[in-house]
């Protein structure tokens, strides 16, 4: 359950499409393994989290697919951006994840990654995906609650 921003985060990368996508019901924060040159890279702001997800191999959680492109002035043989990072949370935590995953079939998606007092994290969605009518009722409510809004403002 990971607390709202404070001022000692500083957010490097979101996932916008995560909650359009998928039906978010908890939330965790977990750090992150990194290299020092993906640490200064995402110092920069430099990193994506569109196509990341996250899948539990032997008791563990790794993160797939983020992109974290090298550090310009870090050393460049041998880096792959893409490279699976290993996440850190507690063992309590990470068997409730699992089991939540099997029990409702859930996916495990990253929302955002961030930095909090000076250590990288990643905040963990674990939602339901939704299917093409549920994200084109959301998109008509978020209209109709938009439009609302407009006209009570028109008013004052």
């Amino acid at each position: 359950m990971s607390p709202e921003p404070e001022a000692s985060e500083k957010t490097v990368a979101t996932n916008r499409r995560a909650r359009h996508d998928y039906a978010i019901q908890e939330r965790f924060e977990a750090g992150i393994v990194l290299t020092g040159s993906e640490v200064k890279s995402l110092r920069q702001g430099r990193a994506s989290v569109a196509e990341a997800y996250a899948r539990h191999q032997g008791g563990e959680l790794w993160l797939e697919q983020m992109h974290i492109p090298p550090y310009e002035q870090g050393e460049k043989r041998g880096y792959d951006p893409l490279r699976p990072r290993k996440l850190l949370m507690h063992r309590k935590e990470i068997e409730h994840v699992i089991q939540q995953q099997k029990e409702q079939s859930l996916a495990l998606v990253p929302m955002r990654v961030y930095f909090s007092r000076g250590l990288a994290k990643v905040e963990l969605g674990l939602g339901r995906g939704k299917r093409e009518h549920e994200k084109r009722q959301a998109t008509l409510k978020r209209l109709a609650e938009r439009e609302m809004e407009r006209s009570v403002g028109r008013r004052r």
